[in-house]
């Protein structure tokens, strides 16, 4: 007669993968909790970890805050869209990114407000960096250049702070407002800010293009 096998071991995380889950746990606590609750030891015990696995990755919670913060932001990109015209991809892709960011947004600030931002000992700018991470033109402007290439713009004419200026609007009502913008403000930015811009720049004149 035969025995049942033993029940595999449950398998032990390492290195990176360990520290992706960690960082997913504190950004459940830091969801739950918020940043004033949030404990090393609370966020080991979500863990079921020993805390001094926490310490030997970060030295303080407000260092595995800003961690947290800036995994969630890079496990959770927002999407480029290609919908063969440059206003329905910028439509979209303002829309996607003010509905994808309005809660990281809102976590990110009530940290900030709760003592995050005075106990790090960054600066402002600092802080701000951390939390929305570098800028990406490199990705934007994938999104311009098909605009140039399919005739919309001369993307060389226009400059960088008008290309970003979408995008840096959509996040100053982020912070602003903590919610997604509405529809009729995203199309205002596009049609009314943008591309009068984009194309006075690209064209000499910002009369708008027949529909």
């Amino acid at each position: 007669m035969s025995t049942p096998a033993a029940s595999p071991s449950r398998r032990r995380r390492r290195g990176p993968e360990l520290e992706a889950a960690l960082l997913d746990t504190a950004w459940d606590e830091l969801v739950e909790a918020g940043y004033a609750k949030l404990t090393m030891e609370s966020v080991a015990q979500r863990a079921r970890t020993g805390v001094a696995v926490l310490y030997r990755r970060w030295p303080n919670k407000d260092e595995l805050t800003l961690a947290a913060l800036e995994h969630y932001r890079l496990t959770h990109p927002v999407g480029l869209p290609d919908t063969g015209s440059l206003r329905g991809d910028l439509l979209d892709a303002l829309t996607g990114m003010g509905t994808a960011r309005a809660g990281y947004f809102a976590i990110a600030t009530a940290a900030a407000f709760s003592g995050l931002l005075a106990s790090t000992g960054l600066t402002t700018t600092q802080v701000r960096d951390r939390i929305l991470g570098p800028q990406r033109p490199e990705r934007v402007r994938t999104l311009y250049q098909r605009a140039h290439d399919r005739g919309e713009i001369d993307l060389p004419r226009i400059p960088a702070a008008v290309l970003a200026l979408p995008f840096d609007l959509v996040r100053h009502d982020l912070l602003m407002d903590l919610e997604a913008l509405s529809a009729d403000r995203i199309q205002s930015v596009v049609d009314e800010i943008f591309l009068p811009l984009a194309r006075h720049h690209s064209t000499g004149t910002d009369s708008p293009e027949p529909s």
